[in-house]
Formats: C-alpha cells, structure tokens, sequence
C-alpha cells in the first residue's frame, strides 16, 4: 500500500513534493508510477507543492532564524558555524558562477539538493527573498522535467 494511501492523489502527490528529502524527485514518479496520474497532473501538483513550500521557506527562514538565534545560545552557534563553513567552502563557486549556481543547484535532482537545500543556500549567500524564489522556481522546473523525462525513460542515466 502506498503512503498517503486514504487521501487523493493530488494531495498525495502535493504531500510527497513538500517532504524535504523527496520533493520533486520522489512526487513525479510516485505520481506516475503509483497513482498512476497523467504526465501534466503529476507535474502540475509536485510544482503546486514545491513551490508552495519555496514560497513559504524563503519568507520564514529569516526570521526563524533570528528568532532561534536571539532565543537560544545553541541555535546562534549552530546557524554562525553553518553560515561560517558555508560561506567558506561555497563563496567561490558561488561568485565565480552567481545566480546560475543556484539554478543548477536546485535543479539536478540529486539527494540533499532541491527547494529546501535552495532556500537555505540562498539565504546564506544573502540572495533577497523574491530573487532567491524566481532562481529557485527556475531550478525546481528544470528538475520537474528532468525527473519527468527519466521517469517515462525518455532520458537515461548513464
């Protein structure tokens, strides 16, 4: 029985795009494959629930975050040592690259990449809001369409 198993696939397919680890790269193909929706379907409902979730991300991790950091020594140590490592390891790539960078980030559909890792890039590279959500709804179309294509085996991984 598949999860979600009482609920429309719609929804289903809405609830599989918002799961951080599975987003696109799960929603599409258990729509296809499991509730066996119709191509435009399973792509219309993963992109209403994973830019859905961009949305909301991008608008709430600001202020969480400060909320946290002002609230609890630990949260502001935690977001200082990932902002720190990040900016380090990353700065280079991202501003040889700039936006681009973020687009593909977001669009190879590769475990820990995707809306969430996107949004949380974004917003330690200081990319504003409405920007980081056009670049990153850029990347999770791409992704939509990559995972289509490999899903009907129009597109083979080598």
């Amino acid at each position: 029985m598949p999860l979600f198993q009482n609920l429309p696939p719609e929804i289903a397919t809405m609830i599989w795009a918002v799961l951080p680890v599975a987003e696109i790269r799960a929603s599409i193909p258990v729509a296809l494959e499991v509730y066996q929706m119709s191509v435009a379907s399973a792509i219309f409902w993963s992109l209403v629930g994973n830019l859905a979730t961009t949305a909301l991300l991008v608008i709430l991790i600001g202020p969480i975050s400060k909320y946290l950091s002002e609230k609890s020594k630990f949260f502001k140590l935690i977001f200082d040592w990932v902002f720190e490592r990040t900016r380090k390891k990353f700065y280079n790539k991202y501003s040889r690259y700039g936006d681009v960078a973020l687009v593909l980030f977001v669009a190879v559909p590769l475990p820990t990449t995707g809306c969430w890792a996107g949004v949380a890039a974004a917003w330690l590279f200081g990319i504003k809001p409405k920007k980081a959500f056009v670049l990153i709804s850029i990347g999770v179309l791409i992704s939509a369409m990559i995972v289509t294509l490999i899903t009907l085996g129009i597109l083979k991984i080598v």
